[in-house]
């Protein structure tokens, strides 16, 4: 009876995962979402709950912490097709006021997505007309997701 080379074992036991990894190409998927969020008026979707002054206290003073619930929708326009919520909080974490750190879940509620979220977290620097935050988990659709650009 012919018995294997014992050093071939473990060769096939790292290989096979190199293998997979190589060849488990990832798809992409590009997404454009518009997240509103209003401290005021008839539709309040974010509130302030700590700063040094309480409840009253500016979204650009430092410390100040907000809760968020935002709608999502497909296009800028709010009365455009609601597709999930935002929810999660800010922080006011920037000495002269400027600039946020946040994180939030962004929960599908409606189409192909309903049911996955992602999970952001990231500086919101107002002072930047564009901003990246960082894509950091999901579920659903997107779990073992990574993101680039939000």
């Amino acid at each position: 009876m012919y018995i294997p080379n014992s050093s071939f074992f473990p060769l096939i036991i790292v290989a096979l995962p190199l293998l997979y990894w190589a060849f488990n190409f990832r798809k992409q998927t590009k997404l454009a979402f518009y997240v509103h969020d209003y401290l005021s008026g008839h539709d309040i979707s974010a509130i302030t709950v700590a700063g040094k002054d309480g409840p009253q206290t500016s979204v650009l003073s430092f410390g100040t912490i907000i809760a968020v619930d935002d709608p999502v929708t497909e296009g800028p326009d709010l009365n455009s097709k609601l597709i999930g919520r935002a929810q999660g909080m800010y922080i006011n974490s920037q000495l002269d006021g400027k600039g946020l750190h946040l994180m939030f879940s962004i929960i599908f509620t409606d189409g192909i997505y309903k049911g996955s979220t992602l999970e952001i977290q990231g500086a919101d620097l107002f002072a930047m007309k564009e901003r990246e935050f960082s894509i950091v988990s999901g579920t659903g659709y997107f779990r073992f997701v990574r993101g680039e650009q939000f």
